[in-house]
């Protein structure tokens, strides 16, 4: 029996929106839509018989009928005979998840862990509602901001100036997500076969965009288990490559969740600024600190020169294809001419929805971190439960663990978890130069319902490898595992 919303809940969450124009009926299904679609009402929810929403929500038992037979035609809604009103999010076409580590797609009830990516938080729906209502005074012009609409960019500087780092709106240069930054940047600064020094592990699209950028990769590896970016090793690393650029990840790393101190980032710092590197710093997680802490000021108050990427897409929603790049004015010029190689700007009506969401981020961020610290909760007692000899440090930010396997192959254990419908993404995906094979990362971004699966099932492929199944006896119609080092997020 699924779960039941109950009466006095569903009130509470339509209520505040019920007012306005149009038929009683309407008005309420648009805002059990708009509970639906913002998470609030999670799909397989029960809601309350339509007698028992009535005196709740002041309406007659006729108009809560016509509003759930409305959300049914709609598919938000399904009726299951001895369950009642059932919430569920329409299908779409070709699934919600379209990513190239698993070209083939994944089959129903299957868990993919190969993207670090979480649902649209509550205030998504909102934010698209009031961007639409601005966008009319757009219309009038072309519609091309090549460096992002004014009010935008004006949001982001003030943001980066409240961390620390004085910004004002023309060092913000808008993007289509913080890769397609990176690889604006990396045109700008480096010509082919430069080296350009990275973090092994390390988020691996950055990798083939470096590769594609010409770059020559130079790793360096950061202490898997003590979060330490070992200064020492990097300055050595510096001296003997002649580097003339940096990719570094210092706001809860992708993929281990490491924090790089404040001490760190001065010492860095000054190391990059003595050797004449130009760091590119990816902060895409830098607003997910899950124990409620404060963040270091960002690496580029410590490195003038350091051009700086964001993104919306971890903190808010991976749909919401918006980046930024914070630019040193003495590289506006050639950032923004790199720019405009890729095409003429984000479209207008996202980077409006993304103004509205920085204009409510107080209030939006801390319920995105609170859900993203259950889930990694939930996911590390089911590792001590269920795998205690793998090892894992507790990340306090970020999106994913990343886990020591006591022996064997994470690429074995990839290949073994498609058998139980689990997708992975090995370690060697994540690394610079080789190796990492010994390590897995697992994103805690899935609904509670599906990350309660996961351990379960990688416990059995686990089972499998150590019993030298990984490679043979996969189930009849499982599809094949893909290695290619292809991973969205």
């Amino acid at each position: 029996m699924p779960r039941l919303a109950p009466a006095s809940r569903v009130a509470d969450l339509v209520l505040p929106t019920l007012a306005g124009d149009g038929p009683a009926y309407a008005r309420l299904a648009e805002a059990l839509r708009r509970g639906i679609v913002d998470g609030r009402l999670s799909e397989g929810v029960r809601l309350p018989s339509e007698r028992d929403l009535t005196g709740p929500v002041g309406l007659s038992r006729t108009t809560v009928t016509r509003a759930y037979a409305e959300l049914r035609a709609q598919g938000y809604l399904a009726t299951r005979r001895g369950s009642g009103s059932v919430v569920q999010v329409p299908r779409v076409p070709g699934g919600r998840v379209d990513h190239l580590l698993t070209p083939a797609g994944l089959g129903e009830g299957a868990l993919d862990l190969t993207v670090t990516a979480a649902a649209a938080p509550p205030g998504i729906a909102d934010a698209y509602a009031r961007a639409h209502e601005d966008l009319g005074a757009y219309l009038t012009g072309t519609g091309y901001y090549p460096s992002g609409l004014p009010v935008l960019r004006e949001r982001i500087a003030d943001r980066f100036t409240a961390r620390g780092l004085v910004t004002t709106p023309d060092q913000i240069l808008v993007a289509p997500g913080a890769l397609a930054a990176v690889a604006i940047s990396l045109r700008a600064l480096i010509r082919r076969r430069d080296q350009v020094l990275v973090e092994t592990p390390t988020y691996p699209n950055a990798i083939a965009t470096l590769q594609g950028a010409g770059a020559r990769v130079v790793p360096h590896p950061i202490d898997h288990v003590d979060h330490d970016w070992e200064v020492e090793a990097l300055e050595r690393a510096v001296q003997q490559s002649g580097l003339r650029a940096a990719y570094l990840i210092p706001d809860f790393h992708n993929p281990t969740g490491a924090l790089m101190s404040s001490a760190q980032r001065e010492r860095v710092g000054r190391l990059l600024r003595r050797h004449g590197v130009v760091p590119v710093v990816d902060e895409s997680q830098a607003e997910l600190a899950l124990e409620g802490q404060s963040v270091p000021e960002p690496l580029a108050a410590h490195v003038p020169t350091a051009v700086t990427a964001g993104s919306a897409s971890k903190s808010f929603w991976g749909g919401l294809r918006v980046g930024w790049l914070r630019v040193p004015r003495a590289r506006m010029e050639a950032v923004a001419a790199s720019r405009l190689q890729l095409d003429l700007g984000v479209p207008v009506l996202e980077q409006l929805v993304l103004g509205h969401l920085l204009d409510r981020a107080d209030e939006i961020l801390p319920e995105q971190r609170a859900r993203l610290r259950e889930r990694r909760d939930t996911l590390l007692r089911a590792l001590r439960e269920r795998l205690p000899d793998w090892q894992v440090r507790v990340p306090t930010g970020g999106m994913s663990l990343w886990c020591r396997l006591p022996e064997g192959s994470s690429t074995a254990l990839a290949a073994a978890a498609r058998r139980y419908d689990v997708a992975l993404a090995a370690g060697p995906n994540f690394a610079a130069a080789g190796g990492l094979d010994g390590w897995m990362r697992l994103p805690f971004v899935l609904p509670p319902e599906q990350l309660e699966q996961v351990v379960p099932r990688l416990a059995l492929a686990w089972e499998d490898v150590l019993a030298g199944r990984s490679g043979s006896g996969a189930r009849e119609g499982a599809p094949q595992v893909d290695r290619q080092p292809c991973i969205i997020a």
